[in-house]
Formats: C-alpha cells, structure tokens, sequence
C-alpha cells in the first residue's frame, strides 16, 4: 500500500523557559537556564534542592476551579499544551470528522502527587478508616491526560498513551505518523506531559544517585559532555503537535512546520536504568529511524541528542553516533537542550521534537549550555560541533532526535523541511 504523508501543522508547549511555544524557543535560542531552587516543595533536608519547575502557572488561568480539582498537574500542563497546539493548527473541529482525528499523549510516570497526597493523608487519618477521594485514580493515571484531551474536544479516534519512561513521549509521535501514514487516522493530538517534582520524584532519583547535586549553581548543573557533569536536572512540563495527514492538511488550507518522516525503536536489553557503554541500542534506534524515513546519515544536519548530562549516557550516545555517521559526524551540529530545560522525562521527546521542527523553521541550532573550557571528558571527541553556550545558524534540512528511558528504551524521530 502507499503510505500517506504526515506533516506537524500545531505547537503548543509549557515548559521551564516559558509557558507558550514562542516564550520557550526565544529562551532556547538564547541559551537560557530553565533551572532554579524548588517552589514545589520544601526541599531543604533533600540531596537536591533544585530542579527546572515551570513558572508563574495558575491552573485557574485555564481551568474553573471545580475543573481544576479533578486534574492532577501533570494533566492540567497536557491540556493546557495540547490547546495551545489545537489553536496553532488552525483546526475547525464543527467541519471534521472527529472519528478520524486522535489523541496519543504520554506520561513517563503520570499523577505521582496525586498519589502522594492520597497515600499521605491516608497514613496521616487511618485511625478515621480508609478515606480517598474519588477522583484520586482518574487523576493518578498516566493514560488520563489522553482521556481528557479528547473528551474536551469530542475527538474519537484512536488514545491511548504510550509509556516507556524518558522515551515515552517519542514513541507517541511515532505512534501517532505510523497511524497516520497507514490511512488509520487524518490527524493526531499527540506529546507528553510531567509533573513529577514531587517529594518522592526528587527523593527517588536522589537515591538511585541519578539527578545532579550542584545545589550552589542550580543554572549550570545540566552540563551535557562536561567532565563535570553528576547528574540529569529534573524538569516538569509539556509539549505537543498536531499531526495531520499532508493531503488533508492542504485541503483545509493549513500551515505546515515541517514533515515527519520516519521513526526508529529499540531496546539495551542491559540495564534497569544505565545506557548500554557501546551504546548498542543508541545505534540501532537511530539506524532504524534512517532506515524507516529511507535516508542517508549525510541526510541529516542537526541531531537533538537525548544528553542528560550523566557520566554513561553522554558518553555512549557520542560513540554511537560515531558509529551510526562516521567522517560525516563532524559535519553534523549536536545539542542537548537539556543543558537548558532539564529533563522533562515523559514529556521530553516531545519537547525536542518541538524544539527540531522550530530548528527547521528557523534554520538555527540552538545551544548545549554550560560547557567551560577545562572541562573536557577525554572519553568525548571534542571535534564534534555539540554547539556549546551559542546557537548556529546552519542550513538544516532534518533533524533526528533522539530520546533514551530506563529500562532501555529507545526511541527516535526524523523531521524534515516540508516540499512539496
């Protein structure tokens, strides 16, 4: 059969450096840190004292209050992306048909405050007899945000959320272009969404020793390919795109960012939370993606690197790009906008899929921040264009960007700039 062609014509984002995706990508480009002491909590007797939290967010901005309650804040940070992506889109839900548009949105972890809250007061009262809210479920779920998305706009397509840990919201967007391109569906919400700086979120990676503890320079903790570096920056947030088959979006007269044009999975099968060394399953998935969008390695110009800035991952990620690219990786621009948003986890593949097809509109790289000379790892090639503390300007014809989650999860996705 002849596969349709998938194109993204709607963003919507909010996210460390800003609650809309104009805010977001202005402070992306500038090379701002989204990091700063935790608001969310009381964090003082944590390892961690710091994460990338979003800023200035009022629930009751977008949401009644009575609405509101029923939302854990994961959900109501989904929501209020997938509106903002819905109205970029330009799409008249009163003229399609809504059996054919879907919602594929997904959560590394989902309500985890929600859950805190419950079980806490719970323990708290338990003498009083077993007490919870009958919402705590709903709102706990990682599949509800999906749920939501689509009772608030009537859309009835396929939804579900994909769930793969930091690789979660990448296997959505390539969830949703497969569907799409396969004739099963004209259009897609799709993304992801986080709120776990939580108590038991910063507790927990503080003792798998995951998340950085540079607690006197919170701005410059997520340091990707910095010998420094000790650790990911937890973030919250969320990101989504619209999906739209290209002929369909013609029809309605739709602007359209850029094409998506294949999508990669794999697995480690090594470790419960560390990269492969080699990283193995790094060069399978981004060879799968090539394979899949029927590209070249030259193809490419800029890849997103999944770059928490741990010791493991940076490194391995670097030498499976050498091995995937070869001479051609010195051509490339690399960069982990981590460095800047943190690690959004569920909800981070979405977020630098958004950040690639902007990098196509735009045609600039933007930044890996905090890199300082004298800190170089010597397991890392330096000869490589990781695009430290500035954005380049550089033709970009694709993006692959890459997004890797505990468990050894896998997942890339290949944008490109729309011709006809």
């Amino acid at each position: 059969m002849e596969l349709k062609r998938v194109v993204v014509t709607g963003l919507g984002a909010i996210t460390p450096l800003g609650n809309s995706v104009n805010e977001t990508w202005t402070n992306a480009i500038a090379g701002k840190s989204g990091a700063g002491p935790i608001t969310l909590f009381d964090a003082s007797l944590f390892k961690t004292q710091f994460a990338c939290e979003v800023k200035n967010f009022d629930p009751l901005d977008h949401f009644d209050r009575k609405e509101a309650r029923k939302y854990d804040r994961y959900s109501q940070l989904a929501i209020t992306a997938a509106t903002e992506a819905i109205v970029d889109s330009g799409l008249d839900f009163e003229k399609e048909n809504l059996d054919r548009i879907g919602v594929i949105f997904s959560a590394g972890i989902g309500g985890i405050r929600t859950f805190e809250e419950e079980v806490g007061n719970y323990y708290l009262n338990k003498e009083k007899g077993p007490r919870f809210n009958p919402f705590f479920i709903p709102k706990m779920i990682a599949d509800i945000a999906t749920g939501h998305i689509s009772m608030i706009y009537g859309l009835r397509g396929p939804n579900y959320a994909t769930v793969s840990a930091c690789a979660s919201s990448t296997n959505a967007i390539v969830d949703a272009y497969n569907l799409i391109r396969l004739g099963k569906a004209n259009a897609f919400v799709t993304g992801g969404a986080e709120a776990a700086v939580t108590e038991s979120g910063v507790g927990g990676f503080n003792a798998m020793y995951a998340i950085s503890t540079r607690n006197d320079s919170p701005e410059t903790a997520s340091r990707p390919f910095s010998k420094s570096r000790d650790g990911f920056v937890m973030a919250e947030g969320a990101a989504s795109l619209i999906l739209e088959e290209l002929e369909h979006a013609k029809a309605r007269g739709a602007k359209i960012y850029a094409e998506v044009i294949g999508g990669g999975m794999s697995a480690d099968a090594y470790h419960l939370t560390a990269s492969h060394p080699d990283g193995l399953g790094a060069k399978l998935v981004m060879r799968n993606a090539l394979e899949d969008a029927e590209m070249q390695p030259e193809d490419i110009d800029y890849i997103n690197v999944h770059g928490t800035s741990t010791p493991v991952g940076d490194v391995s990620e670097v030498k499976a790009i050498l091995d995937v690219f070869g001479e051609y990786s010195y051509k490339l621009n690399i960069s982990a906008t981590k460095s800047m948003t943190g690690h959004l986890l569920g909800a981070a593949g979405a977020t630098e899929a958004l950040f690639s097809v902007l990098a196509i509109r735009d045609q600039i790289v933007p930044p890996t921040i905090n890199f300082e000379e004298g800190d170089e790892d010597p397991e890392i090639d330096y000869n490589l264009n990781f695009t430290f503390n500035k954005s380049q300007k550089r033709e970009i014809r694709a993006v692959l960007s890459n997004t890797f989650g505990f468990g050894g999860h896998n997942a890339s996705v290949i944008v490109k700039k729309y011709t006809e």
